[in-house]
């Protein structure tokens, strides 16, 4: 029997099953479609898929394919899903209850709902709200066996990435963005000299009252009807995609700084840089070693931290804390260095690690701090602002030469899969 018969003949075969009270009830009779693995493919899990594609297509007023070709497609997909949520299984993914709220809340958001609105949404479309949480976290665990089989198949070197920084396409992924405020002063194009030297008089004076601490946007408002001035917000560009009165100037501009007035022949202009990206980037950055000690079977969580403090107490007493990392800590990539983490940068660790970082001053080492990891006790050897231009633009580049490899090799991944899989289709 072919799967288009299947599926007719799942959703119309039916047997009786006779209660004690000799009440008949009917239950549907459900098959098999395809064996993947250690998993199975049911005919209603089939069904209900091809149902619900169906619908999608055609609310978005898509054409919908001949039946076969969508039962096909459609099968074809649940094998492959089914491939990577065992791979998932195997190699122990899980999504927390915490991570599966999130990302609903933001599917929430994105559809400018708060989350009971949402649930509401989804009964009203006679959606289950239960089942939507659980295909959220099967796509979830789908997405990370992805990345991390994808992304260890995708190599980008230092001469990929300095070829591409020498292209046209380079240039322009990697130029600086300018957020830009614009006010216009119209000057009639026949205006006599006295008119222009007037209207050019009030916009300094307007220029100085910015330049004096005054809003941007509140002086531009306040001009009054005999100099009143039009514009807006120009959004964000790139040098080049800037009017060519600008293009000049913005890129001299520092964020909060306003331009001198700008003749053309429309009037006088004043541009505001609201914010700039991509330009130069100068980071903080601190020093810092720690000592990770984590709780177990065998050491309770209030054991650990006694251990952290007595340790710290030690450290502060005069042994060298690099060598109590090497004895004590267990963090497998820190402990053979002493506990020597390098220069870091905000957004690198935990929050609970960096606001302890933060808090402590050069020399010193911190109480015992808790993450998700165990307790760490931080010693912070310095802090230092870093040039980052030149890495955040290769980064940049890379992150875009990884993204535009990536769909091809998760491709080829998936084809692997398939191939390596063992699938019965009944």
């Amino acid at each position: 029997m072919n799967i288009k018969a299947l599926l007719a003949a799942a959703s119309l075969a039916a047997s009786i099953v006779f209660t004690p009270g000799l009440q008949a009830e009917t239950e549907l009779v459900d098959q098999v479609v395809a064996i993947v693995d250690d998993d199975v493919i049911m005919a209603s899990e089939l069904r209900e898929r091809v149902a619900a594609l169906t619908e999608t297509l055609k609310s978005r007023g898509m054409e919908v394919p001949p039946e076969d070709t969508l039962i096909r497609e459609t099968l074809n997909r649940l094998i492959l899903e089914s491939i990577q949520l065992q791979k998932g299984t195997r190699v122990g993914v899980r999504i927390s209850d915490a991570q599966l709220n999130g990302a609903i809340q933001n599917i929430a958001a994105q559809n400018r709902m708060t989350l009971e609105q949402f649930i509401a949404a989804l009964e009203q479309q006679g959606q289950s709200y239960p089942e939507m949480r659980e295909q959220v976290r099967r796509e979830m665990i789908i997405q990370r066996v992805q990345a991390g089989n994808v992304n260890q198949r995708i190599q980008i070197t230092p001469k990929e990435i300095d070829n591409f920084l020498a292209t046209e396409d380079g240039k322009k992924l990697t130029q600086p963005e300018y957020h830009l405020l614009h006010a216009l002063l119209p000057v009639a194009p026949d205006a006599s000299p006295e008119q222009q030297a007037a209207a050019k008089a009030h916009v300094e004076q307007l220029l100085s009252r910015i330049r004096g601490g005054q809003s941007f946007e509140e002086v531009v408002r306040s001009s009054d009807s005999t100099y009143r001035m039009s514009g807006g917000d120009i959004g964000w560009r790139k040098a080049e995609d800037l009017p060519s009165l600008f293009s000049d100037i913005a890129p001299s501009l520092p964020k909060g700084a306003t331009s001198d007035p700008i003749r053309s022949d429309s009037g006088f202009h004043l541009i505001f840089m609201e914010d700039v990206r991509g330009a130069e980037q100068i980071v903080a950055q601190t020093q810092v070693r720690h000592i990770l000690i984590k709780p177990s079977e065998i050491l309770t969580d209030d054991q650990a931290r006694e251990l952290a403090l007595s340790l710290r107490a030690r450290a502060e007493a005069g042994e060298d804390f690099g060598a109590l990392a090497r004895k004590y800590s267990e963090d497998i990539g820190s402990a053979q260095e002493g506990g020597e983490l390098g220069w870091t940068m905000s957004g690198q660790m935990v929050p609970e690690f960096e606001q302890a970082m933060k808090a402590t001053a050069v020399g010193e080492i911190s109480q015992p701090v808790r993450t998700q990891f165990g307790w760490h006790i931080l010693l912070v050897e310095g802090r230092r602002d870093q040039d980052m231009t030149s890495e955040a633009i290769r980064n940049k580049a890379g992150e875009y030469l990884h993204n535009r490899k990536y769909q091809e090799e998760l491709d080829a991944w998936l084809q692997q899969i398939r191939d390596e899989a063992f699938v019965d289709i009944k």
